[in-house]
């Protein structure tokens, strides 16, 4: 009798001298099941919220590692430029699901998001000017913002122990790196692989097709602004968007030598005739840029120039954005402009099927829906 209350005392002394798990109920794991029936292979899936339990870190834009112990489902996604962070964020099915507030989602009066968020009148829309506090009334367990605001918005945000994750999407490469960061926050790697997948080939293709081009046209990016009615013709930094979608669809930008600054530069008539471009390209983001560029071609100074001499001066296209800006469009606008410099190389270039491809593969959007609240504000010359 003796041996057996000896023997309960060490199995009990033993348990309590066991270390404890310090971890969450949320990510406890059940025990086995004895006799585990044969395993049946399935399909790969994307992982939900239950299967996410291991927690995780990202190294986002500012190369900064921030952790979760479980995947976010309270995201807020505000701050400058937002239109074209949250179209990239949307190539995600998820984020319809875990965003619980955004900010001013348009340009001009165009709002992508609200076509395509089932989920979308659900959502707090913030001011564009929303302050920290005013974001953490909506308990985010995550905020997604530009690296252009950590000082002023992200800071204040950490200060008060929200989560951020800065993300960037200004270049092609931009684009890789903060794709990969959303697939992790979202719990979908695969699917950014997917997204990314989608980009790479689209420039590879064109790069593969502009192989033989030993000419490059000389090119000019001009923003078209009426401010107050005040015009303006600004050329971007050589480091954005517009410029690597020139030297990637075979053209040579002839702005570098005005050294453009960290945002669009304004540049006078005079610079645009010295400059002769054999193509000119107008941008405008609240105007209609075909209606700029006819009212250009019946003005006396504009007729003295080449390019419009030669019939050589476009309205770059858009739909509900232009394809010219670090949105996801921007895959648009660089086959859109391979095809409209080298048309030898692109004789086959459809301006439609290729939107209609973009947004099926990025968006998951029909045929039929794209027909109908897509192609219905296409503007610009699309063959």
């Amino acid at each position: 009798m003796k041996k057996v209350i000896l023997g309960i005392l060490v199995v009990v002394l033993l348990s309590a001298c066991s270390p404890t798990s310090s971890v969450p109920a949320a990510m406890e794991t059940k025990p086995a099941v004895e006799n585990t029936p044969e395993v049946v292979e399935q399909p790969t899936l994307e992982p939900t919220m239950e299967s996410a339990a291991e927690g995780f870190t990202v190294v986002d834009a500012l190369g900064r590692e921030v952790t979760f112990t479980t995947p976010p489902t309270r995201i807020v996604v505000t701050g400058k430029a937002l239109f074209m962070v949250l179209d990239a964020v949307y190539t995600f099915p998820q984020a319809s699901e875990r965003i619980v507030a955004i900010g001013n989602a348009t340009q001009g009066s165009s709002n992508f998001i609200s076509l395509i968020d089932p989920k979308y009148e659900e959502k707090t829309i913030l001011p564009q000017d929303a302050g920290a506090e005013q974001i953490a009334a909506s308990q985010p367990d995550l905020v997604i913002l530009k690296s252009s605001v950590a000082e002023t918005l992200g800071k204040p945000l950490e200060e008060l122990n929200i989560p951020v994750v800065y993300i960037d999407f200004e270049t092609p490469e931009q684009y890789e790196r903060d794709l990969t960061i959303l697939g992790k926050i979202f719990q979908a790697e695969a699917r950014a692989q997917e997204v990314n997948k989608y980009f790479k080939n689209n420039v590879e293709e064109i790069q593969n097709t502009l192989s033989s081009v030993t000419e490059k046209p000389s090119v000019l990016m001009l923003y078209y602004s009426n401010k107050d009615g005040a015009v303006a013709f600004n050329v971007p930094p050589l480091e954005w968007m517009q410029t690597q979608i020139v030297e990637l669809a075979g053209g040579t930008p002839v702005w570098a030598d005005a050294n453009p600054a960290k945002g669009w530069t304004k540049v006078t008539l005079e610079q645009v005739a010295a400059w002769d471009a054999d193509n000119i390209y107008i941008i405008a983001y609240t105007a209609n840029p075909v209606e700029v560029v006819e009212q250009l071609k019946q003005d006396p100074q504009w007729q003295s120039l080449r390019a419009v001499q030669e019939n050589k001066l476009f309205a770059f296209p858009g739909d509900l954005y232009s394809w010219d800006q670090p949105d996801t469009r921007w895959a648009l606008g660089l086959d859109w402009l391979a095809a409209n410099l080298h048309p030898e190389q692109f004789p086959d270039f459809d301006a439609s099927r290729k939107a209609t491809e973009f947004y099926q593969t990025l968006y998951n959007l029909d045929e039929n829906f794209v027909k109908e609240n897509i192609q219905p504000t296409f503007r610009g010359v699309l063959p």
